[in-house]
């Protein structure tokens, strides 16, 4: 498949939970019964799987871990600071700058493969586990402190963090789940993309970008403009092995995570302004993605 059209599955997801969402008997009480079973325990799993059931070689790849660390931090650093421009509304930032800096890390494993095989796989398994805790607590930091929740307790019983770290341990450990539970949780973790996906459309209001729309647009220029150039020049300066180089690339230019929409939406948070946010960042992605690589090819 085309670079361009890698995304476009995840695209027609969102509108096929848009559209049943509103035009059949599956309305909202059904999907927010969805949206509970995907964050307390599809994407937990999902998390948990696709981190330990890859190796993560971390002494060969500590430079590539710590730019895509640095990738994630400024990502953060960044959205964080736009709480700062006058008339920024509370709720929608704290629910939404999560977008800037985290990633849709499935995409990112089908890109590596496809961009450098096995190898890409593990160097992006490794930016996974790296990273998504870090995502995770930046994500949870500002939900937490705009609705009053209690930041470590928060932080203690978050599921993505929890099935994050808990996968993390088992690798590191060398854990090896005997066959039939491995697959079982894997067939538990291919259901989440796509509920999850389905879901962020069920909740969509386009117009409640319409509510922060300066807001929308930086958030989304920080995840696809500012963080791959950031890396771009990151991975030259660092000089990183050609391989690494573009998969740093890659991770940086990646669409949202989808969970960033059910992360919002149990934390009281804007749902809807993050789903339109999460829909366009998947959109931007499908075009932006190849333009980065293309950029990378052109100044090798």
């Amino acid at each position: 498949m085309p670079d361009v059209l890698l995304l476009l599955p995840d695209a027609l997801l969102i509108l096929a939970g848009f559209l049943i969402c509103r035009y059949t008997a599956l309305d909202r009480p059904i999907w927010e019964a969805a949206e509970k079973l995907v964050y307390y325990l599809l994407f937990p799993v999902l998390l948990f799987n696709s981190i330990v059931r890859t190796p993560l070689q971390p002494a060969e790849t500590l430079s590539l871990g710590g730019a895509g660390m640095a990738v994630v931090l400024l990502g953060m650093g960044l959205a964080y600071a736009l709480r700062a421009w006058p008339g920024v509304d509370a709720r929608a930032h704290a629910s939404g700058a999560q977008v800037a800096f985290r990633f849709n890390s499935y995409v990112a494993l089908a890109l590596a493969e496809r961009l450098q095989g096995a190898q890409g796989v593990a160097w992006v398994a490794l930016l996974v586990a790296l990273c998504v805790p870090l995502c995770n607590v930046g994500a949870v930091l500002p939900l937490a402190r705009h609705g009053g929740h209690g930041l470590i307790r928060e932080l203690a019983r978050n599921p993505l963090i929890l099935g994050t770290l808990a996968g993390l341990a088992a690798n590191l450990a060398g854990l090896r789940l005997p066959e039939p539970a491995a697959l079982t949780l894997h067939r538990i973790g291919l259901a989440a993309l796509p509920l999850g996906l389905m879901a962020v459309g069920a909740g969509l209001r386009l117009g409640a970008l319409r509510e922060a729309p300066g807001l929308a647009t930086a958030l989304l220029a920080i995840r696809h403009a500012l963080l791959p150039l950031f890396a771009l020049g990151l991975g030259r300066w660092l000089d990183l092995a050609a391989g690494q180089q573009l998969v740093l690339l890659m991770f940086a230019a990646l669409p949202t995570a989808s969970s960033c929409y059910v992360l919002a939406a149990h934390m009281g948070g804007h749902a809807a302004f993050v789903a339109g946010l999460v829909t366009l960042s998947t959109l931007v992605g499908m075009l932006s993605l190849p333009v980065w690589l293309g950029l990378w090819q052109s100044l090798r």
